[in-house]
């Protein structure tokens, strides 16, 4: 017999016996007569009671012969004898009434009991809101999932990332198209992972390849798969890829893709039970079983791919990696096209000019550029943003907020001043230096009481040992403009003194630009391969000797010592220069590019972008 017909058998067998005992019920309680206690007393006498049973409160019993309506029991309620004998003498009909405290009793016991259920409901619902909708979903994936109307990003809104985004429009061609990419026996990788610094847009582009390949997209943050309890984090990525394979063809896109695919065994507390790694294993074995041609297409995006595990990055898994880099000026100029579609321009804003003035900038630092802009002239109550918003907005990003409440004594103001143009006079001075934009004595910032803003005239990527000495130079003509004038040094070139020591250890140690060491690499870079700050936390690999250590601090004290000496004979000819400019700098606190060149004497350079000094 099928399983689903027994079942429903035993259904009916059940209702069949409930009927029946419903019944019995109803004809036993047909056969009882509830009576008066005094019609009880009188059918006593009558002897027409065959047998009682008493209680403390009833009195039940049987009927010689059945009365006239058929009742053969009844049942009454006690009176006190006493009190029965004296209304018996007024002819007077009587029974009992027991006061119920049924309702009592039971709101005695059923309060508590809501009162605890209520609370402990209310305490599992905030822990299961907290653990992804509930006990009996914590093992459920909490990808959102997006159908092709809802991302509304196409590759038309990113740009910037051409390179980038010619790698993805192959995935998107397989996603319309899977017959076409398999006919000659190949197939699509099965994962491309998104590599880049942050706000490069990775997140920006999964979504843009959605929204071409016009495919369901699951969305989910690497982090999102590891909770409290142990294997929450196995069962979501199978309960993702199930969804996913329900939907195929569909995207799979995992954002920050580190914190689940952090390299396994890394540290002397790691262990092969770590609730991560049982993730990270089930996404192994997930990516090992699906199959490409069905349509699924894994995307991940991190900024930190060297601590991503060995077996997460082979062929067969993420087969494709994609690099989001920080734009070039081309790139920058398409980006801030996207961005001001948004803003209401004035005529003298050009696309170009911006993008000439900040180098370095991502995606999401020219959006915020261009928020930034937009602000400024909202809160002078412009009819739209102009060219100059732009560069302060540029300046408030480099250098911090003005701090003109920020009162400097006279002396400190005079000092500051003599800082900052000898900063801008060594610039001007040598030769393959970034020109000078502007030279403040305005403070900014945290604790930058002057800035001198330097802007590159294209993009550099490498750079030899005299610029690299240049730049050395600038950043101690500051404090070489103090010695010549005051003699004596001062703690305003701190932040100065760390950039050149890190340029100078660098040449010796990492660029082999020291005649005693020569062309060997002393140090490993202690950066993160796409962040240019170095990494935090840890002694520093040392694979040379003691002697060795000895002679790099002697070549990086010579190579910061000889700079500073030809910085303080540069600015000691142009003593005369550097007490005019600063006092006119005094004057006016801040000096353009022009005004800059025309107290030089010396034509303003063309340039093209914001660095600060």
């Amino acid at each position: 017999m099928n399983k689903d017909v027994r079942f429903n058998l035993w259904y009916w067998l059940a209702a069949l016996a409930g009927i029946l005992f419903i019944q019995y019920l109803y004809s036993t309680n047909q056969q009882v007569a509830p009576i008066l206690y005094s019609e009880f007393e009188q059918y006593l006498r009558e002897g027409r009671v065959a047998e009682v049973a008493i209680s403390d409160n009833f009195i039940r019993g049987e009927f010689k012969q059945p009365l006239e309506g058929g009742e053969r029991y009844f049942t009454t309620t006690r009176v006190d004898p006493d009190f029965a004998n004296e209304l018996q003498q007024y002819d007077v009909r009587f029974t009992g009434r027991i006061e119920s405290n049924f309702l009592s009793d039971l709101l005695s016991w059923v309060l508590p009991v809501l009162l605890f259920f209520g609370l402990w409901m209310f305490l599992l619902r905030r822990m299961s809101g907290k653990l992804g909708g509930g006990l009996m979903q914590v093992g459920k994936s909490r990808a959102k999932v997006y159908v092709e109307t809802d991302t509304k990003v196409t590759f038309e809104d990113v740009a910037g990332v051409d390179e980038a985004k010619d790698e993805l429009k192959e995935i998107v061609a397989f996603l319309k198209n899977p017959e076409e990419y398999g006919r000659l026996g190949g197939r699509m990788p099965k994962g491309v992972l998104l590599v880049g610094p942050p706000g490069t847009g990775k997140t920006m582009l999964a979504k843009a390849v959605a929204g071409e390949a016009k495919v369901p997209f699951f969305s989910i943050s690497g982090s999102e798969f590891v909770e409290m309890f142990v294997g929450v984090g196995a069962a979501r990525v199978r309960d993702l890829f199930e969804q996913a394979r329900g939907k195929a063809p569909a995207i799979i896109f995992i954002d920050e893709l580190d914190a689940l695919g952090r390299a396994r065994g890394i540290g002397p507390m790691a262990g092969g039970h770590d609730e991560k790694e049982q993730t990270l294993n089930q996404l192994l074995v997930e990516l090992d079983g699906f199959d490409s041609r069905s349509g699924l297409v894994l995307l991940g995006a991190t900024n930190r791919p060297e601590i991503l595990d060995p077996a997460l990055l082979r062929a067969g898994r993420f087969d494709r990696q994609v690099l989001v880099d920080r734009p070039d000026k081309t790139g920058r100029i398409q980006i801030l096209g996207v961005h001001m579609k948004k803003a209401k321009l004035a005529r003298d804003v050009d696309p170009e000019k911006v993008a000439a003035l900040t180098p370095g900038f991502t995606g999401a630092d020219l959006a915020n550029l261009v928020n930034e802009a937009t602000l400024l002239a909202t809160r002078r109550r412009a009819d739209a943003v102009t060219m100059d918003d732009f560069n302060n907005a540029i300046e408030r990003i480099v250098a911090g907020l003005e701090k003109r409440n920020r009162l400097l004594n006279p002396r400190e103001r005079e000092i500051v001043a003599y800082h900052e143009m000898g900063h801008a006079l060594v610039a001007m001075a040598l030769p393959g230096v970034d020109p000078v934009h502007k030279v403040s004595i305005i403070p900014r910032g945290i604790g930058a009481l002057g800035y001198t803003i330097q802007r590159p005239t294209e993009d550099r990527f490498l750079m030899t040992r005299e610029e690299l000495e240049n730049k050395m130079a600038v950043l101690l003509g500051g404090r070489a403009a103090e010695w010549v004038v005051y003699g004596h040094l001062s703690t305003g070139a701190a932040d100065d003194l760390a950039r050149v020591t890190d340029i100078a250890r660098a040449m010796v140690t990492r660029y082999g630009m020291s005649e005693k060491l020569g062309n060997v690499a002393l140090e490993k870079d202690q950066r993160s391969f796409l962040s240019p700050n170095p990494m935090a936390g840890g002694p520093q690999e040392r694979d040379f000797s003691d002697e060795t250590a000895a002679t790099i601090d002697e070549e990086v004290r010579t190579i910061v010592d000889g700079t500073f000496e030809r910085t303080v004979a540069l600015l000691t000819e142009r003593r005369d220069l550097l007490e005019r400019t600063a006092r006119r700098l005094l004057e006016k606190e801040t000096l353009d590019e022009a005004e800059l060149a025309a107290l030089v004497g010396m034509p303003a350079k063309k340039a093209a972008a914001t660095a600060p000094a």
